[in-house]
Formats: C-alpha cells, structure tokens, sequence
C-alpha cells in the first residue's frame, strides 16, 4: 500500500513537472549596472573575458579595464590608445589589440600589470598599419589581426611569420581552427594554405554587413548581418533563421551574437538589447533600456563562469544573472509598487501591489502587465474563492468581471477571506475592524453583513477540520472562532501564556500538510483539541529548528514547503519518502529585497512560487537549472604600507617560471622596515553575483589570537604599531548564497627597528664585549690595586702577627727553654743526686774496704780474713756494677740530648770508661768527684782527660770540657 502511494505521488509530481514546464521566466533576470563614471574607462566596450581566478577583463576605449568583484582598474596601453579585443594567454599574460599596436599586460615586481609592446619589434615595412582588430590563438600561434597584415607569433612572443591581409575586409572570425573575413563585394572567405577563398554560398554576403560567424550543429555556420537578418549557411545553401522573427533581428540591427553553455543564444543589438532565443531562433526573453536594462546599445557579450552573461554597451558595462532560479517582476517588467499577493489561473497571472491590481498573460514572458481600471490603491489579497476571483483591498472588496474590478463592499481593510466548510457558499472575511460574512449567488459574490461578537483586525485566519475558526493576531494572541447558526455572530474564545504559548507576539496560522500549524517566536504550535491546550510541534525542528521564528510559510501543490524565518528563508523539498531536502543558501540572494511590511509567499504551481518583494514580485522556479557552482577564490588585491606614507608594495600577483600567479612564493615575501609597521591589506573575491554582498572574514597569525573575525563586507583590512616578526594574513569569503572560498594568505615581515636589527645586536653585543672588558680591566686594575694595598696591608699584618708571633715564638722559646731548663734542672739535680748517692756510696764502701782491708792487716784469723776478703771482693764487684751506670746513662742522655748515642756515632773509638769521663765532665764535675765515680784516683782522672783529649783530636788550646758542654 505505503509503495503505491509512492508510486502514486511520483506520477503527480512527473504530471505537475510537465504542466509547469510551460513557466520559465515570468520576470526579468537580477543584473546590475556599472556606467563609465564608476570604472573610471570610455565608453565603448568591444570584447570581455575572463581570467581563470574570475577578474572580469574588458577591451575599452581607454585601455583595458578589469573587475576584480569589488572594484574596477584601467590599465592604459604604451601609447594610451583604445583597446579593441583581449585574449588570455598562456602563463596569465592578457593579450590585447589596440588602435595601432598590439601587445600584451604583463606585472612588474609589484604585481602592478604593465604593458609590452609586441608591434615595436616588427621589421619596419610592417609598422605602418592602422589597428588591431582581433587576436585568434591556433596551437601554439596567435596571431594579430589588421586589415593590412596577419602577424604570427609564437607562445614566446617571437614573430614567426607575416601574412598580407584581403583587401576590403570588415572584420575576422576564428571558426573551426581557421580564419574567415567577410569582404566587401566578395562575402565570406576562409583562410586555407593558398590564402583566402570564398566559401561555398559566401557570395550572399557580398552585400551585407556580417557582424558574427559562429559554428553550431553539423557544421552549419550562424550568420549575423547587422541590417539584414540571420542565416544558417550549409551544405545545401543558405536559409533564414527563424523567418517570422527576421524583420524584428534586422530591425534591431545585430552588433554580435555568442552561443551560451545551455544552447540559447544571446544576441546583442544596436537598437533593442539583448535578445534570448532558444536554438531555433524562438525568442525567449528580450532585455532593453528601461526593461532590465540602462543602455539599449551592446557592442559585446560574454558568458562567464557561473554561466552569467556580460554586457559591453556603447556607454556602460552590464552583468545580467542568468544562472539563478529567480526573475524579478517589477516596475522595468511594467509592475509598479510594492508586492502583495498574486494568483494565477490558465495563463493568467494577477498580481496586486500598493499601486493596484495587474495581470499578465505568461505565456508571452515579454509581454508587460496590464492594470485593471478602478483597482488603484493598496491589494491585500487575491484569492479564488467558489470558482470566483476575489480580491481584498484597502478600499474594500473587488470581485473581477472580465477585465474590470467591481466593488462589492465598501468595508475596508479586506485582509482575507475564508469559505466555509460546514455553511456553503458563505465567505467569511477578516478586515480592519473585525468579521463580515459574503455568500456567493450564481455568477457573483454579494456582501451579507458584518459579524457581530469581534471587532479586533483579522488578517490572518484558517478553518479547522471540525469548522472552528483560528485568527491570530500580531500582537495579542490567538482567538477561535464559533459562528452562531444565523451566521451572524461569533462566539470567541482567546489562547495565550496560558494555554501554553510561549508569549502572545508574533503568531501566525498556516495550513501545511493538511495540519494547522502556529508560528511563534519561540517555535511551531500545534493545537491539542482533547486538552485545549497549545504544544510544541517537533516536525520541522531538524530543518530549520525548534525555536524559529517563522514570518512567512507555504506549501506548493507537491508538498514542498517554502518558508521565510528571523534568519534564513529556504524550501523544503518533500522526497518520496515524506521526508524533506532542505535548500536555502540559494534565497539568500534574495531575502533583502523581499517586503517587509506583511511578507508572503505565494504558491503558483508545483515548484513555482513568488515572494512579496519591496518592488514587485520574485519568482522563483524550482525546476529550473541548477546554480552553476564555481571554485570560489578570494583574492589579495593590494597590500600598502601605509606608515608615513602610502605605497603598494603587492597586487597579490606574482611572475615565476609558470606565469603570473596569485599564490605568493616564498620568495615574495616582503620585509617591512619598522619604521613602516602599519599595512593595509585589500581583497576581493572575484564573485560577480551580488558582489556587493560578498562577505570575509580575515586573521593575522602572530597578531590575533581569536582566529577569524566575525563575517563583514569590508573589503580591506589595516593594522597598525606590528612588532617586529613574521605575519601570515589570512582571508576567506562567503557569497551570497553562503558557499565559502578557499583561503588565501599573504606573508610578510616588519624588520626590528635599527636598534633591535641583527646588526644593532651584533654591535650592542660588540659594545657589551667591549664594555665588559673595559669593566673587567677597570676592577682588575681596581682590583689589583686593592690586592696590592690588602697584600701590603697584609703583609704588615702578617709582618705584624710574624712579629708578634716571634715575639711570642721567642717568648714561647723562652718559656719553652726556661721549661727545658727547669726541667734540666730537674733532671740534672737528679742527676746530680744520683751520682752524689754514687759518689757517696762509693765514698762510703770505699771507706768501708779501707777499713775491712786495716781489719785484715791487724787480724791474725785467717778464716775472718778470708771471709773479709770475700765482703771486699763483693764490695768491688758492686763498685764495678753496670746498672748504676745504664741507669745514669739512660737519664743522662734524656737531659743533654741524647749526647752519649751522638758522641759514640762522630766518636767510635772511645772506651765505655772514657765515655763515662765525658758524660761527667759535661755534667760539669770535678775531678774529684769523677774519680770516685770512676773508682780512680784524681792523677788516673788526668791521665783519662789527656787520652780523652786525643781521642778527640782537640788542639792544646781546646778546652775538653768546653767542647763536651758545647757538644
């Protein structure tokens, strides 16, 4: 079931597709105008092109100009001569043909276009022709067409070959890789190896004057003469091209003629515009003076990349938006005033504005539209109601009888009108000051009477399934409506905050699919009849969201939906599946120009719509060609330092190996002095629809840190106090209908100021070197004469302390000695103790063996003299006992010395009694006492001294016991 129903809705929408088929353009194409006062150039322009980056170039009489989307140049030729014809060559050059030269624009290091003569370096018996008229590029030639010579040229601009023109010619074609000429007398000639020969029927031209030659199916040629209609030239012969149009093409006088990308033709004329014809010659749209027009005359077409075309006039340059959805019904299509609302039905559209009600029959789109007599003033709405054509105005209620309005009410103010579902044929209308009630009898529509119950105005009211009546009101709220059964009063019920609406502002009622549907400011409503209560209604929530605010809302006859919010307007396409498409970037083209007064779409067909405009009516068809999209670029136009002074350092164009280029190389980048650290950066996207309302965003890297700024107009961007360092300008652009160019950046660099530069560094680094060694040697001097006088000071210090120190060292010494001497003292008293309890000792057993020896020479007992003798032999044993002596010796030796060690080692020879001697004499005794230490007698002492002496090798004047004491 759920498939059929689709089946089904796709036969409607085929069926639909084919009946509005038959609308194409009810309006005029969107164009502007640009007079010779805004481009600054002449006024004829005889050829237009464009570059691969968009600039509009144009063959003027004062040079060549271009159009870079946000403002023209003029380029002037060396000798300021007019330009007749440009080409673009190969590596960006732009080839031109001037009024006695020719040459080519090329940049200088600025990127500044400069032109170079290619005629100055002909051989001189070719310099002396007139003017250039056309420039053809077959190969790798081009060649410079004069009515005297064809040069030839090389892609390096070196001449190849000269060519003698025909004589009598009126201008060149390049047609299927070769040249023809149409010359007086003769007709049409095409260049083959053997020079120019007259091409088969060529001969009807002989007296007519060709103004284009263009090639199109089975290589059939278009003749157009200025005066004398258009041809097709085949193999067969020569035919009109659509013969009931002739006498109008050559009225109009042909100027030129162009095939465009979709297969029509565009015809410029001398008298009537420019006319559209399909491929057999239908016209499909005529544009003139005062009808999309401001100048009748064309000189030039060109269509551009978004399938746009351009207009060369004898005064003025226009740019005519073929490639867009939308046509404009307004006072140059005959419709004055501000658009209210429309309908159409057969071939006949109505439209009603401020200045009354119109019609226009579409099957004639140049057709103007008529106004109906009686109808002056301000429409509110048209409307078919029971068969019958209605019409709601300020005056009143007008019904339509055959080409005349006919007033039926004189209440005024008639917004709308409602049929009633469950009362036919009464109308219920909404005026000024509140209901009225209309009944429709046989042929006409008569006025019953007012409605009693409300007197609040009612613009905008739709009927529910079940017969109540919704109004809303602009500013207080939502009321429904019940008519009485005498249809003459209602009762009314209100609904706002508190029936669940976000506020009583800005509500609207529309029937969308079948559906009541409440726009607020907080999103869709829809009435829940169960709880009498309002709810969000979520169904469009993800297309254009859930707290929009819809100002204007339709559904066309294959459910599309058509919507104008707060901030967008767009169409929701209805698919197969009852799902939506969205599309909205296109509308944005239009959204200024739309009224806004009380805004409203009006659904023609399926796929057709019109929008209320300020000026007339937009049309807009959904079915017609795509938008050509286009890789949109944003360019760099002009960077000037502007610091003191005011000078261009860039136009964002660059020569390297492969041409001129708009992408800056990395040897492009410029270095700006500090001095000069304020830049002015101009761009401009080369996007000729609506150019006016491209908007850019722009960002520094290194300065701003935030990223891109918010979308604006400006079209150029200065920063000023930039420190030093390397800066990347970033620029983007957003067109009308919302698509976003690639990026485009400029690097440049603002130098340190001299004092913070490379070289200031190396000499601050220099100076600082310097200065640190002038420091270094200032304190090193300081410093040594610092050390100096501290060491001096020191030294006396130290001198000081040595004195003191020796003053205490020999104090010390002193104590020390005066110690070493008590303590010698000590031991020498001990020693001398020692050696006088020898000395007694031996004194006393000496005297003791003195008297046991008189004992034995008186004693006769043998037995005591022998035990005597053995007490005497004891008693000199003990006096001949070594320990007193090693006990003295060890004594001895701790107080002087250790003298009897040294005096052995400088002295081996002497005996142990002779060493005893010496130790005695240096202990100072007396002869006396050292003989009974020795245990001889005082003469044996004298002898032991006199052999002491020569054992010591002392002279007779030495004194032995001097030398022992010094020892």
């Amino acid at each position: 079931m759920r498939q059929r129903k689709q089946f089904i809705f796709i036969l409607c929408c085929i069926f639909l597709n084919c009946v509005q088929a038959q609308i194409n353009k009810l309006g005029l194409p969107f164009s502007e105008y640009f007079p010779s006062a805004e481009y600054k150039g002449g006024i004829q322009n005889l050829e237009i092109t464009q570059s691969p980056e968009g600039i509009i170039y144009v063959a003027n009489n004062f040079g060549m100009l271009s159009f870079n989307g946000t403002s023209w140049d003029i380029h002037r030729l060396k000798l300021e001569t007019k330009c007749r014809y440009l080409l673009i060559g190969q590596k960006g050059k732009v080839y031109v043909a001037g009024q006695g030269d020719f040459g080519y624009f090329t940049i200088d290091s600025t990127g500044q276009y400069l032109y170079k003569s290619l005629s100055n370096n002909l051989p001189e018996q070719y310099k002396d022709y007139d003017e250039t008229w056309r420039i053809f590029k077959k190969g790798n030639e081009l060649i410079f067409c004069t009515f005297d010579y064809l040069f030839y040229f090389n892609t390096n601009d070196e001449l190849l070959d000269v060519k003698p023109s025909p004589a009598d010619i009126e201008s060149f074609y390049f047609l299927n890789n070769a040249i023809y000429v149409n010359q007086q007398g003769s007709g049409i000639l095409k260049q083959s190896e053997k020079g120019f020969e007259l091409i088969p029927h060529g001969d009807f031209f002989s007296d007519k004057k060709v103004s284009t030659i263009i090639p199109i199916l089975n290589n059939e040629l278009l003749v157009a003469t200025q005066n004398s209609g258009l041809y097709i030239i085949n193999s067969i012969g020569i035919k009109a091209w659509n013969k009931q149009n002739q006498q109008f093409y050559k009225d109009a006088s042909i100027n030129t003629i162009i095939r465009m990308s979709d297969g029509n033709f565009a015809i410029g004329t001398l008298n009537d515009g420019l006319i559209i014809t399909d491929k057999n010659g239908n016209i499909k749209m005529q544009l003139t003076k005062g009808h999309g027009l401001e100048n009748r005359t064309i000189l030039s077409i060109f269509e551009d990349m978004q399938n746009n075309l351009w207009l060369g006039h004898n005064n003025g340059i226009s740019l005519v938006e073929l490639n867009n959805p939308f046509s404009l019904i307004n006072e140059q299509s005959g419709l004055p005033g501000t658009g209210y609302d429309a309908f159409l039905e057969d071939k006949l559209l109505y439209l009603g504005t401020n200045n009354g009600l119109f019609y226009k029959n579409i099957d004639n789109p140049n057709n103007l539209p008529e106004n109906f007599t009686g109808s002056d003033g301000q429409v509110y709405e048209v409307n078919k109601v029971y068969e019958k054509l209605i019409i709601g105005h300020h005056a009143g209620t007008f019904t339509i009888e055959k080409d005349q309005v006919n007033l039926i009410s004189d209440i005024p103010g008639a917004w709308t009108f409602l049929p009633l579902k469950n009362h036919r044929p009464y109308i219920l209308q909404g005026n000024y000051k509140g209901l009225a009630l209309f009944k429709k009898n046989g042929n006409k529509i008569d006025f019953i009477r007012k409605i009693k119950g409300f007197s609040e105005s009612s613009r905008l009211m739709e009927q529910a399934d079940n017969g109540d009546i919704w109004m809303t009101h602009g500013y207080k709220g939502v009321f429904k409506f019940k008519l009485n059964d005498q249809l003459d009063s209602v009762s009314v019920k209100y609904y706002g905050e508190d029936k669940g609406l976000p506020s009583k502002l800005l509500i609207n009622v529309w029937r969308i699919d079948n559906k009541l549907i409440f726009s607020t400011e907080e999103g869709i409503y829809t009435y829940n009849n169960d709880k009498d209560i309002f709810e969000h209604y979520p169904a469009f929530d993800e297309y254009i969201g859930a707290k929009c605010q819809i100002i204007s809302m339709t559904e066309d006859p294959v459910g599309n939906i058509y919507y104008v919010t707060t901030d967008e307007m767009g169409v929701l396409e209805k698919n197969g599946n009852g799902q939506y498409t969205k599309h909205s970037g296109i509308f944005n083209r239009i959204k200024t120009l739309l009224n806004d007064d009380l805004q409203k779409i009006i659904a023609l067909e399926a796929n057709q719509v019109l929008f209320a405009a300020k000026e007339g009516f937009i049309h807009y068809n959904n079915q017609s060609k795509s938008r050509k999209v286009t890789n949109l670029k944003t360019l760099i136009t002009d960077v000037s330092i502007t610091h003191n002074i005011d000078s261009t350092i860039s136009h964002g164009r660059y020569l390297t190996e492969k041409g001129i280029v708009t992408k800056q190389p990395k040897n492009a980048i410029h270095q700006i002095p500090y001095k000069n650290n304020a830049v002015r950066i101009a761009y401009s996207a080369p996007y000729m629809e609506a150019h006016e309302r491209t908007m850019y965003q722009y960002w520094l890297e290194n300065s701003e840190e935030d990223g891109y700024s918010e979308w604006n107009n400006k079209t150029e961007k200065e920063y000023t106090n930039l420190s030093e360092g390397e800066y990347i300008f970033h620029v983007r652009a957003k067109d009308v209908y919302g698509d976003i160019s690639e990026e485009s950046t400029y690097t440049f660099i603002i130098t340190p100021p001299w004092y913070r530069s490379t070289y200031a560094y190396t000499g601050y680094i220099s100076l600082a070197i310097i200065l640190v060694l002038l420091i270094y040697f200032f304190y090193e001097k300081r410093f040594q004469k610092k050390t100096e006088k501290l060491t001096e000071e020191k030294e006396k210090e130290i001198n000081r302390i040595d004195t003191e120190l020796k003053s205490s060292e020999e104090l010390i010494d002193k104590l020390k000695n005066e110690k070493l001497k008590a303590q010698i003292d000590v031991q020498n008293k001990e020693l001398a103790t020692s050696t006088m309890q020898i000395i007694n000792k031996n004194e006393f057993i000496n005297s003791v063996k003195g008297n046991l020896n008189t004992v034995i020479k008186r004693s006769k007992n043998q037995e005591v003299k022998q035990e005597i003798n053995k007490i005497i032999g004891n008693i000199e044993k003990n006096i001949e006992s070594d320990k007193d002596w090693e006990s003295f010796s060890m004594h001895f030796d701790k107080v002087h010395g250790d003298f009897t060690h040294r005096f052995k080692e400088e002295f081996p020879d002497i005996s142990p009694q002779e060493m005893k001697l010496s130790a005695y004499l240096r202990m100072n005794l007396s002869t006396k006492e050292i003989a009974h230490l020795l245990n001889i007698s005082v003469r044996g002492v004298e002898i032991a001294r006199y052999r002491l002496r020569k054992k010591l090798q002392l002279e007779r004047s030495d004194n032995l016991q001097e030398f022992i004491l010094k020892y």
